[in-house]
């Protein structure tokens, strides 16, 4: 056998299509195994449309060059991912061609390297990472690769020893969940995975192709006695066919039982749309839901969920931009359905492997927002706030708040966008935050027009909001939190430094175009040509007032020489008043100044 010590793109080509192929005629085998983490028997199905879907984009864009061409066949596979397993692939190649974006080739110390990076990546997307599934199989290959990789002296080698060592994590998983050990099956994900191995595998060999692994003895842990090997025999149909393992587990099981999977297209959001925070969408998500998976590119994000309630999962994105490809599945009528079918024929009754298959997963639902009715059902508080800048709004969605709503003194959100936030949000009752004084008015309406129960607390700046978000408490009534989140507002100066877009005079200070313009409250303090001058006048003039603590929110066009230079200057002149320095992010004000 000729040793291919690097690969390029031609190379992957043959690697991913014969991978693709070897997946494509073992689906059903993959279909049978699938009990984690539901037994709906369409693991096999949702993998095979996923690199369905990426060789189809490959195709399109071939490239000798192999950073392109794991680009193309990882955008496919991000745009058709289904099903848990079907997306954690998709993010095992997007990590791989991140890796490889620049390479026209590579060898096995890059390869090795990928492979460690799709699996970083892997992890990252889901929420709440289970071992005993394809994760672990995939951990375990490239960890072994990058151990590896340097003393090997070929791809083609490494390969083999990627296959190898997800076939003996494959194997192990029965051990790590208990699921698994309960039917006497390996993990079906993992199954998959090894698949595509063996086939990329087999593309790049000229040997003899790699024996299939007997998926009845495989399946089955080492500690299974004879008797347990006796039924599992038993339950193999007249066709040879192993019996799914899907009848071993009851589909009142099955607690989450809708499959969601859709697109939030951020290009086609409103002006005002809030900024979407991963984190924090993921944990409302997790409310009443599992199987999590929130995966960003670009202006597109992809979410997984399994759901009791799948119209509060729309409702909870709508607020992010329009939703596209919303494919629904009822888990409990999947896994009947393929119980009725094995009683009927005496074989597993499996999705077609086919694109076809694709016409089954379109069904949706028309997004409903929150009805009075449903009420009862909700968090007993929500809070939504107004803020520019990623920074800010990251600071607000960790201190309480649930949505940040894009806006501020050069781009106020519309009644109709607070009326959206508000029927978005599963709350009982919903606090507004609007963090300018423009601002309220449109609050204010939004609050009558909605029939949830709403009350304005009437923040004029950023700091205000966030003092009102942080004095909130979960355990007290709606009155007394107003109260509460009312005075802490109240109770903090707040400054801001802009430059001015042309000469003018305002209050008796004389404002040249290009000066930077010190504001406390609503008030011109100073005028002034450098931006440190700026921020020292303002803060001085804050603090002539008292204070203990000094909050800096930084904007894009602050500068750090400026920022340690107001920090020396508080701690000479002013030397037992705090000061935290945060990254706000706003645009146009390079400093914002809270005083407490």
């Amino acid at each position: 056998m000729l040793s291919k010590r690097i690969i390029n793109g031609n190379d992957f080509i043959r690697m991913a299509a014969a991978g693709a192929e070897h997946l494509h005629r073992n689906a059903e085998r993959v279909n049978a195994l699938n009990v984690f983490p539901v037994p709906d028997g369409d693991t096999g199905t949702n993998m095979n449309l996923t690199m369905a879907s990426g060789m189809k984009e490959l195709q399109s864009k071939p490239s000798p060059h192999l950073g392109k061409a794991v680009e193309a066949l990882s955008k496919g596979l991000l745009m058709g991912a289904r099903g848990n397993s079907g997306v954690i692939l998709s993010q095992l190649f997007r990590g791989f061609a991140r890796s490889l974006a620049a390479a026209e080739q590579a060898d096995a110390v890059q390869l090795a390297a990928a492979l460690q990076h799709g699996v970083d990546l892997a992890y990252k997307a889901v929420v709440k990472p289970v071992e005993g599934t394809i994760l672990t199989v995939a951990r375990e290959a490239a960890k072994h690769a990058v151990q590896i990789a340097r003393r090997i002296g070929s791809a083609d080698e490494l390969m083999r020893e990627v296959h190898m060592k997800a076939h003996e994590a494959l194997q192990r998983t029965p051990d790590q969940l208990p699921v698994l050990k309960q039917v006497g099956v390996v993990d079906s994900g993992g199954q998959g995975l090894v698949y595509i191995y063996e086939g990329f595998v087999r593309a790049l060999s000229s040997e003899t192709p790699i024996d299939e692994p007997n998926i009845s003895e495989a399946a089955l842990p080492e500690d299974v006695g004879m008797a347990d090997r006796i039924n599992a025999a038993r339950q193999t149909s007249s066709s040879g066919r192993q019996a799914s393992a899907q009848s071993k587990l009851s589909t009142e099981d099955i607690e989450f039982l809708y499959d969601m999977e859709f697109f939030i297209d951020r290009t086609r959001a409103t002006r005002t749309a809030p900024i979407f925070h991963e984190g924090r969408f993921k944990e409302a998500l997790s409310k009443d839901g599992d199987s999590i998976i929130i995966i960003e590119s670009d202006d597109i994000i992809k979410v997984h969920v399994h759901s009791r309630k799948p119209g509060d999962v729309l409702n909870l994105a709508l607020p992010y931009g329009e939703l596209i490809d919303i494919r629904i599945l009822n888990m409990r009528e999947q896994h009947r359905d393929l119980l009725e079918g094995e009683e009927e024929s005496g074989q597993e009754l499996l999705h077609s492997d086919s694109l076809a298959a694709a016409e089954v997963l379109t069904g949706g639902i028309v997004p409903q927002t929150v009805s009075p009715e449903q009420v009862h059902e909700l968090a007993p508080y929500g809070i939504i706030a107004v803020a520019l800048g990623e920074g800010i709004a990251d600071i607000l969605l960790d201190n309480n708040v649930d949505i940040v709503l894009s806006g501020g003194q050069t781009m106020n959100p519309s009644t109709e966008d607070f009326v959206k936030a508000i029927e978005a949000l599963p709350a009982e009752h919903i606090f507004l935050l609007p963090n300018n004084g423009n601002i309220i008015l449109a609050a204010e309406q939004a609050a009558e027009l909605s029939e949830r129960s709403v009350s304005i607390i009437p923040t004029r700046t950023v700091p205000q909001g966030l003092a009102a978000a942080l004095a909130f408490r979960d355990e007290e009534s709606i009155e007394r939190n107003i109260e509460l989140m009312k005075s802490a507002a109240e109770s903090v100066r707040s400054g801001q430094v802009t430059q001015a877009v042309r000469d003018t005079s305002i209050d008796g200070v004389a404002i040249r175009e290009g000066d930077y313009i010190g504001i406390q409250e609503k008030e011109i303090v100073v005028s002034t040509a450098d931006m440190a001058d700026a921020c020292r006048t303002l803060l001085g003039s804050m603090l002539e007032q008292g204070g203990d603590l000094i909050t800096v929110l930084t904007g894009e066009d602050s500068d750090e020489s400026v920022t340690q230079q107001l920090a020396a200057w508080v701690e000479t002149e002013h030397p037992g008043v705090e000061l935290e320095v945060l990254e706000g992010g706003q645009p146009l004000y390079p400093y914002v100044f809270a005083i407490e």
